[in-house]
């Protein structure tokens, strides 16, 4: 018997690069069926604060939301150095001296709104808009900066703005290790058999978009909000590693690190729950 399950995951090059060979049968789902659901990062974790999705994309800040309810798999994150969060102006400013101003991003329970906080906690003017729109909002003056993500770092000197601070760097220093933007997670009910079956498939998913990485080339495009192949390659590379495969050891270190700081920090509940199954 075929069991059907939710899947959801963003429109972004590196999780429909990833997720393509799951959702077109090209690997063994030992028996389990996707429906899609492709949606803005902030969408699903807010699908996910409310239960609605058996197995979805959420950033490592939601998780810290959801921990009892959802199990954490060890494929399919996006994690890694170099890769984190950018604070961009349009002009260059100090981030001290944003205190009190106004400051769009991506999303409530965002990984870039988490690093945010812990860097400067006196920063609290947060305006939230789809990630897609901030550069325009920050040029045209409706924001004072804005926290870019995505494609965005790759195309946000097109635009004429300035970095302030790369917060991937920023975390790098603070802790040493890889920053882990957004993971994979599970409903906790599905239970360890399902949920081990979902986390085989989606590594042999990874390790077949990584040997054919043309496979997916048209399913990328027809999502991609930045349709330049050298932004998509690049955003791709960038965002799909070794982490991608498999989190090792590096990486959940990595992750217990920013979920414990998030905890000390009060912005995320405690929980007893084990990341893992």
């Amino acid at each position: 018997m075929t069991t059907s399950l939710t899947l959801g995951f963003s429109p972004c090059p590196n999780d429909t690069f990833m997720f393509y060979p799951l959702v077109h049968g090209l690997v063994d789902t030992v028996g389990i069926s996707y429906k899609e659901r492709l949606e803005d990062v902030e969408t699903l974790n807010q699908l996910a604060i409310k239960g609605e999705l058996d197995v979805t994309k959420v950033s490592y800040h939601a998780l810290g939301h959801i921990r009892d309810k959802y199990a954490l798999l060890r494929s399919g994150s996006a994690l890694g150095r170099g890769c984190g969060p950018l604070l961009v102006a349009k002009d260059s400013i100090d981030p001290s001296g944003l205190r009190g101003r106004t400051i769009a991003v991506p999303g409530h329970l965002t990984t870039a709104l988490l690093l945010l906080r812990l860097f400067d906690p006196a920063l609290k003017n947060f305006v939230v808009m789809p990630f897609n729109e901030i550069m325009d909002a920050v040029l045209i003056g409706n924001v004072d900066a804005g926290v870019i993500i995505h494609e965005s770092r790759f195309t946000y000197q097109g635009f004429g703005l300035h970095k302030m601070l790369d917060l991937g760097e920023w975390w790098e220093r603070e802790s040493g290790l890889p920053i882990p933007l957004g993971g994979i997670v599970a409903k906790r009910s599905l239970g360890a058999v399902t949920i081990d079956a979902i986390e085989r498939a989606l590594r042999d998913g990874v390790a077949y978009s990584r040997a054919n990485p043309a496979s997916a080339a048209h399913y990328i495009h027809e999502h991609a909000q930045e349709m330049n192949e050298d932004v998509c390659s690049a955003h791709i590379g960038l965002y799909v590693n070794d982490f991608s495969s498999d989190l090792g050891d590096e990486g959940v270190k990595a992750i217990q690190c920013l979920l414990e700081r998030a905890e000390k920090a009060g912005i995320i509940p405690a929980s007893t729950a084990p990341l893992f199954i």
